[in-house]
């Protein structure tokens, strides 16, 4: 079969008939058919193949077994493929168990971003702000919420039937259509399977200072940007609304106006091209009583603090996206080739990775693997306190400006009531009654302090818990991107341990496998210093803000035993 690919390094012959979905790069398979294998090292239970007919694409390793192999050996430097055939031919990837887990999207949904390829983001291509929105709660996910892969719709299905002769009846199963690390172009990454020319400019660099701490490098410059004058807006001779959000870099001082779709377009960019760094959730979506003062002003403080993380990461801040997103103006044109410059950014994903300079020390495997686990646990125990505290929040938020309020004014009702009581005696002490009354005035300023004090305290707490609760979330995924990314370097070494694999190959796949761990590395220490510097500032702020409360209300009780002078 003179049209095979010369990487094609074993036969196979087919167990069970597999469908392929239309558009994924799957190939339809059927019992007893005879193909060609390709590749092996696709990963999570995929093989690469060719039937007989010419047709080439992915299949699941579970659906065949394999008659015969072969052998060849090549040459490869640090960015050149690494095939099945750099290593010998007795390692075969271990086959997994059919059905595996569910859960990952299939390939086709890995071309599908969180927003249009064809939108040019004019007004008329936009729908309303929240069409499609979540609900009303401010505290929970917003439109990012989740990670950029890995976070589709429910799993495919796949129809399949046994071969005659084992059974005729049809069965189910549900098909682990590739993990993020190999949808994403991870796995291309270290195997060099594809190669990509960087422009000088595009280097992200990752150091290691004197006390060797793994850190990206810092931004050439830092800049802030603020949210200045939400404001209603319409379009359609008023058939459509939106709120506009004024952002103002400080660099150059010019105001550009962003709609919360724009934003919830900039989140898909940004969890599609930096997939080892969390992205914060956006604030939430909401239908009902969107254009409420109240709401908008909740809306553009979230949008701010989501603004300002992005501003502070040296690698984010710096983005073409980014940059393009809080400078270009209302030139339509500029706009639009920005946009579709940044939705065909080939950068984006795995192929991110081509774009890191990290330090040429090789990462001892031990190090990484104990680092990862502690901060893996770490993430975990954060992410259930937060949780815990998030509910709190609300609660408590509830109960100030209701059971709390409730019973300010219940006393207030009561202590007039007393005085009135007294107005009804022949022998009045004026003074008194009136300081009874004055008291129960009291308790209602207290109680209207109760149901406002939330905005103080407890909802700028649930605003930073909110940012929290979108970066733990990310987490999970980037921590497993680099144990995929690990497992390729030890399975080499282990492969050049038993004679099977050339040491160049090795160094190749080592020296990728650690560009991901040094990203990831960076931006877990990038993590822990925004961490303990944002929980200092939140605790401070709560804690000052629930002082003035309680200092607001000794204030008022003390005017109130005044009167009994």
């Amino acid at each position: 079969m003179s049209h095979l690919s010369t990487n094609g390094t074993a036969q196979c012959r087919v167990l069970y008939d597999f469908q392929a979905q239309p558009g994924t790069g799957e190939l339809d398979i059927y019992a007893d058919e005879i193909l060609t294998v390709l590749r092996q090292d696709v990963g999570e239970g995929w093989w690469e193949g060719c039937n007989s007919r010419g047709e080439q694409g992915l299949f699941p390793a579970g659906y065949v077994e394999l008659i015969q192999s072969t052998n060849n050996t090549t040459e490869h430097d640090f960015f050149s493929p690494v095939t099945s055939s750099s290593v010998s031919s007795t390692f075969n990837p271990p086959v997994p168990n059919f059905p595996p887990p569910s859960g990952p999207t299939n390939i086709g949904q890995m071309q599908e971003n969180n927003y249009d390829q064809g939108d040019d983001w004019g007004d008329e291509d936009w729908d309303d702000d929240d069409s499609q929105g979540s609900g009303g709660d401010t505290i929970g996910a917003g439109a990012g919420s989740g990670s950029g892969f890995g976070s589709g719709p429910n799993p495919a299905q796949s129809s399949l039937s046994l071969a005659s002769g084992k059974s005729q009846l049809p069965v189910k199963k549900s098909i682990n259509r590739f993990s993020t690390f190999v949808k994403s172009g991870g796995e291309d990454f270290i195997l060099g399977s594809k190669t990509r020319k960087v422009p000088c400019d595009a280097y992200i660099y990752i150091i290691e200072t004197s006390s060797n701490e793994i850190m990206w490098a810092p931004a050439k410059s830092e800049y802030y940007c603020t949210i200045t004058a939400p404001k209603k807006e319409s379009k359609l001779k008023g058939l459509k609304t939106y709120t506009a959000y004024k952002l103002t870099p400080s660099f150059n001082n010019i105001m550009v106006s962003r709609r919360y779709k724009h934003f919830d377009w900039l989140y898909g960019c940004l969890t599609d091209k930096f997939m080892a760094i969390p992205i914060p959730w956006l604030p939430a979506k909401q239908i009902s009583g969107r254009f409420s003062e109240e709401f908008i002003e909740h809306r553009k403080i979230q949008l701010q603090l989501w603004v300002n993380r992005i501003c502070r990461h040296p690698v984010i801040s710096q983005a073409d996206v980014w940059m393009h997103f809080i400078t270009c103006t209302d030139d339509k044109k500029r706009w639009k080739t920005g946009k579709r410059r940044a939705e065909k950014d080939e950068f984006t994903g795995g192929s991110f990775f081509y774009t890191l300079q990290p330090p040429t020390v090789p990462l001892e495997v031990t190090f990484v693997e104990s680092r990862t686990e502690s901060f893996g646990k770490f993430v975990k125990k954060m992410d259930e306190s937060i949780q815990f505290m998030s509910d709190v929040v609300i609660d408590q938020c509830r109960k100030y400006s209701g059971a709390y309020k409730k019973e300010m004014q219940k006393i207030s009702i009561a202590l007039n009531s007393f005085a009135s009581a007294y107005d009804t005696s022949d022998y009045i002490d004026h003074q008194l009654n009136e300081a009874i009354r004055g008291t129960g005035d009291t308790f209602d300023r207290i109680a209207k302090m109760y149901e406002e004090q939330p905005k103080y305290d407890f909802e700028p707490l649930s605003y930073v818990l909110h940012e929290y609760k979108g970066i733990l979330s990310a987490w999970p995924e980037i921590l497993d991107l680099n144990k995929q990314a690990l497992g390729r370097k030890k399975d080499y070494l282990r492969l050049r341990d038993e004679g099977k694999a050339e040491d160049k190959v090795v160094e190749s796949v080592s020296q990728r496998a650690d560009v991901v761990s040094y990203a990831m590395l960076a931006e877990i220490n990038h993590f822990q210093k925004e961490r303990i510097s944002d929980t200092k500032q939140m605790m401070k702020s709560f804690v000052q803000a629930q002082l003035e409360f309680y200092q607001r209300i000794s204030n008022e009780l003390s005017e109130a035993l005044k009167m009994y002078d």
